[in-house]
């Protein structure tokens, strides 16, 4: 039951029927050692918070793959379409997938192909997830669907991925390519109509398809539009995202949204912005989840976007000797003494409400 909630919360009455569906469709996935990894890691944290020293007894529950850093938008607050990476850009490779995967799928339950970049530009991205599927791992994604065109959503819906996210920042193209810099909303529209009309032609529950509608400034006054837009093309659900600002205080690009509710900042009546929350010295993250960059680096989290706190490299260990190791143990000693002073933390909204 603590799963099907985590999958319903923040969801209105007209969609928690579609999100319990989800649910159900992700406890499926759960098996006896699943469950008795995620009781360890869970347990394991706390016991960590209790005594102030960092302790590890599972394994990942969630692990995030970087299928590319590249995109084909440019979006102001974003690396990928900003082109500022300083790390090494590239694919993932399907065999060093294969091989990862091979490591952590009897305790892993939730595999994300998203990190940096448009998924679906890798070639192999949907061969990626049809192998996590067939191994009774939950999979999901997040794309601005440009290239769902009629075949490759067949595909998609045939790959067995269980979940959808698609970014529509907007209900009329000036709107929508005010942050999805380069974008089609006629693209975005039509690659949604078609997931949704192959999940129908080939009987199949899923994916299950969320429009993700990431608030800001610019679009703040489509919210009732966008649900509406929902509907009309047959999502299962919509929802309304909250976006971090890199730099917040200023906020150069006018993103930060006047209604507070979808905002993580708080704002003086001089305009000035601060993070709703104060940063706690713990952080869950690094414990039951990690990413893992297309060429192998093991990283705390999204959040760290150009892999400046690298924890290990797969290319030269494996995956529990780096989830065990002396960086990773060291990184999460250092959450407990002051993550202001780390440098991905200072801007993290871990805590704040994200889905709105």
């Amino acid at each position: 039951m603590y799963w099907l909630v985590i999958f319903a919360r923040n969801n209105s009455t007209l969609e928690l029927n579609g999100s319990i569906k989800d649910g159900l469709n992700f406890m499926r996935k759960v098996t006896l050692r699943r469950a008795w990894n995620a009781l360890k890691v869970l347990f394991s944290f706390y016991y960590s918070k209790w005594t102030g020293k960092p302790t590890q007894w599972g394994v990942p529950i969630s692990v995030s793959f970087e299928p590319t850093t590249s995109c084909n938008l440019r979006c102001p607050e974003c690396p990928s379409g900003l082109r500022e990476f300083t790390r090494p850009t590239g694919m993932l490779d399907n065999g060093f997938f294969r091989d990862t995967v091979e490591q952590l799928k009897n305790d892993l339950l939730y595999l994300i192909f998203y990190f940096q970049g448009e998924p679906y530009l890798n070639p192999d991205f949907l061969d990626m997830v049809r192998y996590a599927s067939d191994r009774g791992i939950y999979t999901a994604t997040s794309t601005n669907a440009h290239y769902l065109k009629d075949e490759n959503a067949k595909r998609t819906v045939e790959s067995g991925l269980d979940r959808m996210i698609i970014s529509i920042d907007g209900t009329t193209q000036e709107t929508y390519e005010n942050y999805r810099i380069g974008g089609n909303l006629e693209k975005v529209i039509e690659g949604a109509k078609n997931v949704v009309k192959w999940k129908k032609e080939l009987n199949s529950k899923t994916p299950h398809v969320i429009f993700q509608f990431l608030v800001v400034k610019p679009n703040e006054h489509q919210l009732e539009d966008v649900k509406k837009l929902g509907k009309e093309v047959g999502v299962d659900e919509v929802r309304f995202k909250t976006a971090q600002i890199y730099d917040y205080e200023n906020d150069p690009n006018n993103l930060i949204p006047d209604n507070p509710k979808y905002s993580r900042y708080n704002k003086t009546a001089d305009g000035q912005a601060s993070l709703k929350n104060p940063l706690l010295n713990h952080c869950w993250k690094l414990w039951h989840s990690c990413v893992l960059t297309w060429d192998g680096l093991v990283v705390p989290c999204c959040f760290d976007k150009d892999a400046t706190h690298q924890l290990g490299d797969l290319k030269q260990n494996s995956f529990d000797e780096i989830w065990q190791g002396e960086k990773y143990q060291d990184f999460r000693t250092s959450l407990f003494k002051s993550r202001s002073e780390i440098d991905i933390c200072a801007n993290c909204t871990e805590g704040t409400k994200v889905w709105a």
